[in-house]
């Protein structure tokens, strides 16, 4: 709005001033904007709001879909990701402090994809299907992560392997052996859960593990565990275990391919180091 506009009856010397000056002259700040001006300024937000169809929050919300659109999903924040997962938060919570309070909660993205839903369901602003829709993207993954190690040599695929691991064990609170029994073409026959153990120690029999991979008819597997502290460097029953399934299942000639230990972040070869 120019001084033109709220001096209407100006003289002529004014106007020759509101054409040169940016600020609004003397006179009409004293006497206020005219009705008319009134009526735009207090009409300008409601015709923002009107343009977007959205109230302020759901604008902000919608910066983060804008941003993935334009840079990919790379380009966004942990919470700017998980928002977008949630959708909208429960009624009183904003969707961006939900997401923001799983990740202080469980301290990373890996241990919140572990969760389990009562973990979720547990904090405010997540409900069961909220709960769910987590749950459900970290088995989307891990399903995606065991298509990639169907149908190929798992020997030539060392990375795709631990990836699967990881996010299969990796995060979980205790520790956990899981075998991959391979064909004699080191493909994928089945990947199964062998023991649960507690925050420090399990208990793993190579005689069962044995007797598994017969029924199978494996040629070869791959184990893995866990350490739930995030530090991969095997302990001395590790390496004892270790050494006993090699020569067990060397008995009845299905070799070992490697024992690998599993962190968050991190990966320990038996194989890689020599056995050693």
């Amino acid at each position: 709005m120019t001084e033109l506009d709220c001096m209407p009856e100006a003289p002529p010397w004014a106007n020759g001033c509101a054409l040169d000056l940016p600020l609004p002259c003397l006179g009409c700040a004293e006497r206020g904007p005219a009705p008319s001006a009134a009526r735009s300024a207090s009409a300008a937000p409601a015709s923002a709001s009107a343009r977007d169809g959205a109230p302020p929050a759901a604008r902000r919300h919608d910066m983060p879909r804008e941003r993935l659109r334009k840079a990919g999903p790379a380009a966004l924040s942990d919470v700017e990701l998980i928002a977008i997962l949630l959708g909208s938060g429960l009624p009183g919570h904003d969707v961006f402090e939900v997401a923001r309070s799983l990740l202080a909660h469980f301290g990373s993205l890996r241990a919140m994809l572990d969760a389990q839903r009562e973990e979720f369901e547990a904090l405010r602003g997540i409900g069961p299907a909220k709960a769910a829709l987590l749950q459900a993207v970290t088995e989307v993954a891990r399903r995606a992560l065991a298509e990639a190690l169907d149908d190929k040599p798992l020997v030539d695929s060392p990375g795709a392997v631990e990836d699967y691991l990881r996010l299969l064990i990796g995060g979980r609170p205790h520790e956990v052996f899981v075998c991959l029994f391979l064909d004699a073409r080191h493909r994928l026959i089945r990947s199964e859960e062998s023991s649960r153990g507690s925050l420090t120690r399990m208990a793993v029999y190579p005689r069962e593990i044995v007797r598994r991979a017969l029924m199978l008819n494996a040629a070869s597997l791959i184990v893995a565990h866990n350490h739930p502290s995030g530090a991969v460097q095997p302990s001395a029953s590790d390496r004892r275990l270790t050494r006993v399934l090699r020569e067990t299942l060397a008995l009845v000639e299905v070799q070992l391919i490697d024992h690998l230990v599993i962190g968050a972040r991190e990966t320990f070869s038996f194989a890689r180091h020599g056995w050693n």
